[in-house]
C-alpha cells in the first residue's frame, strides 16, 4: 500500500488528540496537516493544546511541532497538502456540514468523526466489519457535489459501537424489538476527571443527542442503497436510555433483546465467536484479528479491564442469559475514542484506501 499525506481537521480537542497518536506510527498514512480554531492557528500543535493534552502516552513528537493551520480559513491551502483529511471539530452541526463540504468540493476527501453528515442520504455512514458495501455511494455523492476526489465518508456514534456489532451476526433470526440502555465514559463528552470534577462519584441520566442517535443510526447501518440514496432498515424496532458515568474511557450496554425466530443461546455464542468481517479479510492495519469476544465470567466485561482489548478496537460481550420480557439479554462494551471515535475513522479510511477512493 501506498503513503498517503493526510490531515486533522480539529486536531487541539480530544479525538484529535487520539487521531494524533493513532497516525504518528500508521504504516499507510503520515500527518502533514494540523488545524484547528483560528485562536490555535500559526502556533505549534504543542503549545496550541499545552496542558489540555489529554492522553496517557506523550504527545507525539513527528506531531507536536507541525504549525496548527485555520481550519476553515486555510481549506483550499490544506486541500493541495493533504489526499484526505480526518475531521473531528467541535462546531455547530451546520457549520460542520458546511465546512465538510467545502473541503469535499476542493476535492479533498473528508473521513468524519462529528455527527452533522450522519443522516445526509449519499453520505456512508460505515463500520466496516458491518455495512463496508456502503462506501459505493461515494460515486452518488461525487456527482451530487460535483467533484472527482472529494467526498464525505462518516463512522457512526460512539454508542452504537458496542451493541450494534453485537447485535449485527444475529440478524438472520429476525431482529424485533431491541432495548439497550448505555454506560457511557466521560471522554465522549471530550473530558477527564481533572477538567470534570464533578464527575468523581456521579452519574448523569441525560447526554444530550445521544438517545435519538442510538436509535436512528443503526438503522442506517443496516440500511441499503437504493439508487443515489442509502434507505434506512425498517427493523428492528429501537429503544435507548444514555448515561453518563464516572469511567474515564470505555462504554458499555445492557442490551435486551427480542426476535422473530428466537435462536438458541448455543446458536448466538456460535454466530460470535464465527463473526468477522472485510476489514478482517483485508487485514487492514488497525483491524482487530477478531472483531467480538465472549466472556464466561459472571464480572466482565469491565471497562477497566477490557477495554483495550485487541488495541482497543474490539467489542466485548458478556452476561448472556434469557430474559423474561425479552427473549434474551446481554452487556457489551467498547472503546469509545478508539473503536467509537478516532479508531474507528482510520479503519475506515484504511477501507477506503484499500479500494482505492484515495486515488
Amino acid at each position: 500500500m501506498k503513503k498517503y499525506n493526510v490531515g486533522i481537521i480539529g486536531a487541539t480537542g480530544m479525538v484529535g488528540q487520539r487521531f494524533a497518536l493513532l497516525l504518528s506510527k500508521h504504516p499507510w498514512f503520515d500527518v502533514k496537516v494540523v488545524a484547528a480554531s483560528p485562536r490555535s492557528a500559526g502556533k505549534k500543535l504543542k503549545d496550541a493544546i499545552g496542558s489540555r493534552w489529554a492522553m496517557t502516552e506523550p504527545m507525539p513528537e513527528s506531531i507536536a511541532d507541525l504549525t496548527v493551520m485555520d481550519a476553515t480559513a486555510d481549506v483550499e491551502k490544506i486541500a493541495k497538502e493533504v489526499d484526505f483529511v480526518f475531521c473531528a471539530v467541535d462546531m455547530k452541526k451546520d457549520e460542520i456540514r458546511a465546512l465538510e463540504e467545502r473541503y469535499a468540493k476542493a476535492e479533498c476527501p473528508v473521513v468524519s468523526n462529528n455527527s452533522a453528515h450522519r443522516g445526509t442520504p449519499d453520505v456512508p455512514m460505515v463500520v466496516p466489519e458491518i455495512n463496508p458495501e456502503h462506501i459505493e455511494i461515494i460515486k452518488a455523492q461525487r456527482k451530487r457535489l460535483g467533484t472527482k476526489r472529494g467526498f464525505i465518508a462518516v463512522k457512526s456514534n460512539c454508542s452504537i459501537q458496542s451493541y450494534v456489532p453485537a447485535l449485527h451476526p444475529l440478524r438472520k433470526y429476525g431482529l424485533k424489538n431491541v432495548l439497550a440502555c448505555t454506560y457511557q465514559a466521560i471522554s465522549g463528552a471530550g473530558k477527564t476527571f481533572e477538567t470534570w470534577p464533578e464527575m468523581v462519584d456521579n452519574l448523569i441520566p441525560y447526554i444530550g443527542g445521544e438517545e435519538e442517535k442510538s436509535e436512528n443510526e443503526p438503522l442506517k447501518v443496516w440500511g441499503k442503497i437504493n439508487g443515489d440514496v442509502i434507505e434506512n432498515a425498517q427493523a428492528p424496532n429501537i429503544t435507548t436510555q444514555c448515561l453518563r458515568v464516572a469511567v474515564s474511557d470505555g462504554h458499555t450496554a445492557a442490551v435486551f433483546v427480542s426476535f422473530d425466530n428466537k435462536p438458541s443461546k448455543e446458536e448466538i455464542l456460535e454466530a460470535w465467536k464465527n463473526f468477522s468481517g472485510v476489514p478482517q479479510e483485508l487485514k487492514l492495519p488497525s483491524a482487530p484479528e477478531r472483531f467480538l469476544h465472549y466472556f464466561e465470567e459472571d464480572n466482565r466485561p469491565q471497562a477497566k479491564l477490557d477495554r483495550m482489548l485487541e488495541g482497543g478496537m474490539a467489542v466485548s460481550i458478556g452476561r448472556l442469559r434469557e430474559d423474561k420480557q425479552y427473549d434474551y439479554k446481554f452487556v457489551c462494551l467498547s472503546h469509545n475514542t478508539l473503536r467509537g471515535a478516532a479508531g474507528g475513522a482510520v479503519l475506515l479510511a484504511e477501507l477506503l484506501a484499500a479500494k482505492g477512493y484515495f486515488d
